[in-house]
């Protein structure tokens, strides 16, 4: 039985370690923390749960296709809800409410812009059909060649890949509340919209046609669910364990150093951020230089607050952005001109709005995100800076007094993402999906010079995301079975 050990614990490294151990490996996973899960951990104090990483359920088939190749269901492990309102959007002078069925949405459009709904349907449409293309055709390619992306469906929209989504969607809508609410969904991909393909619409079928969902408990009951299916394959987890080495002999993977104890494997698989796992390696074994990593475009980082409210709070919802700024300008302050935004728009998730399990009875848990770009100076006083101008602006649109309800708060930013996670620049979401940064031109997921060295997550393919990291690591078990297994068929 071939020895496989996987880096990491997120969702692309249990998903992989899930299916190889399925098809009968001995896998072993290393875990830097002392919890698994990755980024998406959860934190705990004074009876209030957050999430501290991923917070949206989107894209629901995708985690039934997981449990499904194991012969189980999502309702084995957790309960799931369908979010209605979805989410709320504050603007400066009004609030959109996205529901949870077409009908509510192109109600709440109409509302906005006379006549947007009819568009709003057909721009749907269209977007269902690539969702469907892109979910069964192209993200289940491994990025190895240029030819995964040649078939039929994507010869006729071959012109998608090279128009934009804010060029479709500003060819339909003219409200500028209407345009940021259709090209929201493509910042999961962590690229601005008029640097995403048009083809990349589909999100907005994840969003307005599948819905928004919740487990109970929170997102960290899906990585439970993974763990606890992981373990009944057989799976080894180790946590608190960091890796320090990867060892090569004659070309080839021979063991890793994780606390300065040395663990053999016949392959290994690294769900760890994939600059840092090249670190790992003698310099000899690195596909890509310095600055190749310096170069690419990567999805943003965030600063982040986990705050306890000592009471419920009012007009909010589960999902709550506050799109009261401009838009267009802090795209600019992340991707073009990176820098500390001027007017940050920024996200508020309130779980216990919809799961009183999230909180103490009468209190709120408040998790508090905002958009910014990797790399920059992360200091205390410019968290708090930071955290000042969102209160204010969310006690403005709200019409609430909140700070004096605080009863804690923590923060999250770029030297977090560093420490915790060893991520390159302090991303949050990793590479964004571009057109140059698309499948084959992403990463590999196949070392080109160490045998039996893979990687997974999101800075290879399929890309950012929860549902692309639980495909991602499908993908690199594939590849790895179809190399250390004779005979077998696809998983």
């Amino acid at each position: 039985m071939k020895k496989v050990i996987v880096i990491g614990s997120g969702f692309s490294s249990l998903s992989a370690a899930c299916y190889l151990a399925k098809y009968g490996f001995e896998v072993s996973i290393f875990e830097k923390n002392t919890t698994v899960g990755g980024r998406a951990r959860q934190l705990v104090k004074q009876g209030f749960t957050f999430d501290i990483g991923p917070s949206w359920y989107w894209m629901p088939d995708i985690f039934e296709k997981f449990f499904a190749d194991f012969n189980k269901k999502t309702s084995d492990y957790y309960q799931l809800e369908k979010l209605d309102p979805a989410y709320k959007i504050f603007f400066e002078d009004d609030v959109l409410t996205i529901g949870d069925t077409m009908d509510k949405i192109c109600e709440e459009f109409e509302r906005i812009e006379e006549g947007s709904s009819v568009h709003l349907r057909r721009f749907i449409r269209k977007a269902q059909e690539n969702y469907d293309i892109a979910i069964n055709k192209i993200v289940l390619k491994p990025g190895l060649s240029p030819l995964e992306l040649v078939t039929k469906e994507t010869i006729l929209r071959v012109d998608q890949f090279f128009k934009s989504i804010s060029q479709e969607v500003r060819k339909r809508f003219k409200n500028p509340k209407l345009i940021s609410t259709l090209e929201f969904p493509v910042l999961f991909l962590g690229a601005k919209p008029s640097k995403t393909p048009s083809f990349y619409n589909f999100m907005n079928y994840a969003d307005f046609g599948l819905g928004t969902w919740h487990p109970k408990g929170g997102m960290y009951e899906i990585i439970k669910a993974m763990e606890k299916l992981a373990l009944e394959l057989g799976v080894t987890i180790h946590t608190d364990s960091p890796v320090e080495k990867i060892e090569v002999e004659n070309g080839k993977v021979k063991a890793i150093v994780a606390k300065g104890n040395r663990f053999e494997g016949d392959i290994v698989i690294s769900g760890a951020d994939y600059h840092h796992s090249e670190t790992l390696l003698d310099k000899k074994y690195r596909q890509y230089s310095e600055e190749y990593w310096d170069n690419k475009t990567y999805a943003p980082s965030s600063l982040l607050f986990y705050v306890g409210f000592t009471k419920k709070l009012q007009r909010v919802e589960h999902h709550n952005l506050f799109f009261d700024t401009s838009f267009d300008l802090h795209s600019a302050e992340i991707y073009d001109h990176p820098k500390w935004p001027s007017e940050p728009l920024f996200y508020a998730n309130f779980p216990s709005v919809s799961d009183t399990s999230m909180a103490p009875e009468g209190c709120e848990t408040g998790f508090f995100l905002i958009p910014i770009a990797p790399g920059l100076e992360d200091t205390p006083q410019l968290r708090q800076q930071y955290f000042d101008i969102i209160m204010d602006r969310f006690e403005l649109r709200t019409g609430q007094s909140v700070k004096n309800s605080i009863l804690f708060k923590e923060s999250f930013c770029v030297n977090d993402f560093v420490e915790q996670y060893n991520s390159y620049k302090g991303n949050a979401y990793g590479m964004a999906n571009t057109l140059t940064q698309t499948a084959f031109l992403r990463p590999n997921l196949k070392s080109k010079k160490v045998e039996n060295l893979y990687f997974t997550g999101q800075l290879t393919v399929p890309g950012p995301g929860v549902p692309p990291s639980l495909i991602s690591g499908k993908l690199v078990s594939e590849l790895t079975i179809k190399k250390n297994l004779h005979n077998e068929s696809h998983i």
